[in-house]
């Protein structure tokens, strides 16, 4: 049995651990799949590249209204799809190959498949039996499966597989009503397929601050055939193609897209045998240095992370690192403000609390609005739904929450971001700055502006 300084099961963050200074450790990673985790692979870098596209297929649509007639030609599917999976299968085969044979790397070994505690410390890959003074869990997640009875049969697909269809379908059922679902029904609408969207609660990005979720149902319904409170039943064939039964119906499609959300893949690591806690949610427990409540065993990422964010991922990555490396002077990790953004249209992006959570949890606050339609960029873009919204505490000034909807949102809202991060409140950073005349980030100044501050 071969005893290792340490090892990191996945690939995603995980990876990026490894630098110089480990070049005298003796270290084993093991991946059960597609080297690069869920971002590189199924996740946000290939999603974002159809996104674009996406974009641009979606522009004629809008361009009339600002006098330029536009039509749109066509979308060539597989050059779209070849284009991107061109770029990013070779980073995913380079960096297994990096791995396994760059003289750089002469310290690890790679193990191909699933990892399996059998003690503390104490691995079973595969039938391969090894040990290690030190583990990182960095494995990721995988898609939720719906229990809906005749899927299995009629077949579906999920993130992880739709991005590399051969041929668009006529028509798309997509089972969810989160950021996932938001983002395929923008690509896919946008490259003229029928999309409707089936969602269990009354509203799409449900998790969004109240005003935004609102707003984004109000124009999702009027580009998709959106499904409220509707639950699916069942899944059988016809002539027709793919039927659903719904509480309210039924209805017939080509394709469904499963995006109910993702599990921690935990369970298939046999924890309780190393003595590893796991939360109900799935997520491997934690404390602010990462490390579980086994000793020398820390988690990131996904598997651990409620946030289920790359960027969330790089930087627990970076502080397993340090306490890896200087376990006498750990850091923590710092999730006070973390922001995330949906890719669909129109964009969302937040940070910080919602109003609901503020009313829940007692703060004082004020919040402002402020639309695109009242800046100058705005009146350009022609944009009458997109809004930002500041939710403050009124005695300092300090921002609570932040968020967007409308273009470039996951852009604007950055300058926030910074704010909240280092203390800056909302008076000295509205007044305390230049402000580029006529360009969007005035809408993140007049809603500074906005703010009925003490």
């Amino acid at each position: 049995m071969t005893n290792y300084d340490l090892v990191i099961i996945g690939t995603g963050s995980g990876n990026s651990i490894l630098d110089e200074r480990f070049r005298d450790w003796r270290v084993a990673i093991v991946e059960k799949g597609t080297f690069g985790g869920t971002c590189l692979n199924v996740g946000c870098i290939p999603t974002k590249m159809f996104v674009h596209p996406a974009d641009l297929a979606a522009t004629p649509a809008a361009a009339a209204r600002l006098g330029v007639d536009e039509t749109l030609d066509g979308v060539r599917w597989a050059d779209i799809r070849d284009r991107i999976f061109g770029r990013i299968d070779p980073i995913a085969t380079g960096g297994r190959e990096y791995r396994v044979t760059h003289p750089d790397n002469a310290n690890v070994t790679v193990y191909e498949g699933t990892a399996r505690f059998t003690g503390p410390r104490e691995l079973d890959v595969d039938g391969t039996r090894i040990t290690a003074d030190r583990v990182v869990l960095a494995a990721g997640t995988r898609p939720v499966l719906p229990d809906v009875p005749g899927l299995d049969e009629v077949g579906y697909h999920t993130s992880d597989t739709i991005m590399r269809l051969e041929t668009l379908p006529r028509r798309l059922v997509i089972i969810g009503s989160g950021f996932v679902s938001a983002e395929f029904a923008h690509v896919f609408s946008s490259f003229g397929v029928e999309v409707t969207v089936i969602a269990r609660s009354g509203a799409l990005l449900r998790h969004e601050d109240g005003d935004i979720s609102s707003r984004f149902t109000e124009l999702a319904a009027g580009k998709w055939d959106v499904r409220l409170n509707q639950k699916v039943l069942g899944a059988s064939r016809d002539a027709d193609g793919i039927r659903l039964d719904l509480d309210g119906g039924s209805l017939s499609t080509d394709l469904v897209l499963v995006a109910v959300g993702r599990t921690p893949n935990s369970d298939l690591l046999n924890l309780p045998a190393a003595g590893i806690e796991v939360a109900d949610s799935g997520h491997v427990v934690v404390d602010c240095f990462q490390h579980t409540t086994a000793n020398g065993v820390w988690a990131l990422g996904d598997i651990s992370s409620p946030f289920e964010l790359k960027h969330v991922a790089n930087h627990e990555a970076r502080v397993v690192q340090h306490n890896l490396l200087h376990p006498d002077t750990p850091i923590e990790s710092d999730h006070r403000f973390v922001p995330h953004a949906v890719f669909t249209s129109p964009q969302v992006a937040s940070v910080g609390i919602t109003e609901e959570e503020a009313r829940e949890r007692g703060v004082e606050y004020v919040t402002a609005k402020q639309d695109y339609a009242g800046i100058a960029y705005g009146w350009a873009m022609e944009d009458t739904t997109g809004f930002a919204k500041l939710i403050a505490d009124p005695a300092t000034g300090q921002l609570l929450g932040a968020h967007i909807i409308g273009p470039q949102a996951s852009t604007l809202i950055q300058p926030l971001i910074q704010a909240m991060s280092f203390g800056l409140d909302a008076r000295k950073m509205a007044r305390g700055q230049y402000w580029i005349h006529p360009a969007m980030p005035e809408l993140v100044e007049n809603a500074l502006l906005n703010l009925a501050l003490d």
